[in-house]
């Protein structure tokens, strides 16, 4: 029997690489060795006193309750404590502070309490699919911006309102930026956040990558800027900063109205995060100083490693300020999903075409530093025979 789906599913952009997991068996039942450096999940530990505390939590019955919005108050005050440790940002754990489940639990189910059919959401293109999902399935219009190299992958600012079809009600960015690995200084926020006050506009801001940053360079939070508690709310997550990917941890911070109106989407979606995960939150939070530093060192290794290696095989890649990522142009003229799709059927190399993120990343592919550095280099020397 075939069913009827809604115009907002039909109107989900299709998952251009959807037949590469078939590939991708096939080759390894082949017995070809694969490097995997398409999606963002390292290889790497969270913190053993995270594990040692989601070990403990697995015992005690009273976390085992349902959560609800209201979650492990213990975890809503750590937040808090690093925010304002941080960033400077001193917030009410109650009323300014909401634990997830991952940072695009958020993203995804916020334009559900602001976006009526037919309004209009700004979102980079190319940027995480979950700003467009969650827009459409809203029944908004994502209006993407492209990201190009002469802007430093910035969203002009300048004449974006006058672009749209209409007023303009959610302003997403993501700075660090994935894919790009852009930057953005702290000017770019002051004017987004006096742009979305202007237009009565509430500005997102994906801050997953805050704590990926090399060289010392420190990231700062839109909530830093005077107003942008009232303006914005901003999304954080365990997954990258800890090596939390697939436990399902993060939290939105900012506005208190519209962490009350997410809130009360969530109560009709979900129960919240089961509790031993937060309590390992906790302990996450607790181990920053002494643990995030030297994991962020790994990835700066990597991040070395792989410039190093894919400006010696040919490639014009940039190295990044922040992130786990490197974004780097396809040679030749090549489409990035047929690109893509020959670097792994010849060498074994899985990387992200910048098309499957949007259209504004066509003539890219990003490469996710998620194995070890001489992984890496074997995969830029494997790449660099694809030039050949």
């Amino acid at each position: 029997m075939t069913f009827d789906t809604s115009d907002r599913f039909k109107s989900l952009p299709a998952y251009p690489l959807a037949h590469i997991p078939a590939l991708r068996r096939r080759l390894k039942a082949e017995g070809v060795d694969l490097i995997d450096l398409g999606a963002g999940d390292a290889d790497l530990d969270p913190p053993p006193a995270v594990v040692m505390r989601l070990a403990q939590a697995a015992g005690e019955r009273e976390l085992s309750r349902y959560p609800f919005q209201v979650g492990l108050v213990a975890l809503r005050e750590a937040i808090t404590a690093w925010m304002q440790e941080r960033f400077g940002v001193r917030l009410d754990p109650h009323e300014e502070i909401l634990p997830l489940i991952g940072s695009k639990d958020g993203i995804a189910h916020l334009p559900l309490a602001f976006i009526d059919p037919g309004d209009v959401a700004v979102i980079p293109d190319p940027g995480y699919q979950a700003y467009r999902g969650g827009i459409v399935l809203a029944g908004g219009i994502p209006h993407a911006v492209p990201l190009l190299e002469e802007n430093e992958f910035l969203i002009p600012l300048d004449g974006l309102v006058e672009s749209l079809s209409g007023p303009l009600r959610l302003l997403y960015l993501n700075y660090p930026n994935n894919p790009t690995a852009a930057t953005a200084p702290f000017e770019y926020f002051q004017d987004a956040v006096a742009l979305c006050r202007r237009e009565g506009a509430i500005l997102i801001h994906d801050h997953a990558y805050s704590e990926l940053a090399f060289d010392g360079y420190r990231p700062p939070s839109v909530l830093e800027i005077d107003g942008a508690r009232e303006q914005s709310i901003e999304f954080h997550s365990f997954s990258k900063t800890y090596n939390m990917t697939g436990w399902r941890l993060g939290w939105a911070a900012g506005s208190a109205e519209v962490i009350a109106a997410l809130a009360r989407v969530k109560t009709f979606v979900d129960t919240g995060v089961y509790m031993g995960v937060q309590a390992a939150g906790v302990a996450a939070l607790e181990s920053y100083a002494d643990w995030v530093p030297g994991n962020v060192g790994l990835f700066q290794a990597r991040r070395d490693a792989a410039f190093e290696a894919l400006r010696e095989a040919g490639f014009d890649a940039r190295l990044p300020q922040a992130t786990m990522y490197l974004w780097v142009p396809v040679p030749g003229g090549e489409s990035s999903v047929d690109f893509a799709e020959r670097v792994l059927e010849r060498e074994g190399v899985i990387v992200l075409p910048g098309s499957a993120l949007g259209a504004g990343g066509e003539g890219f592919f990003r490469i996710a530093l998620t194995v070890r550095e001489e992984r890496l280099v074997e995969a830029a020397e494997r790449l660099g025979r694809c030039l050949a």
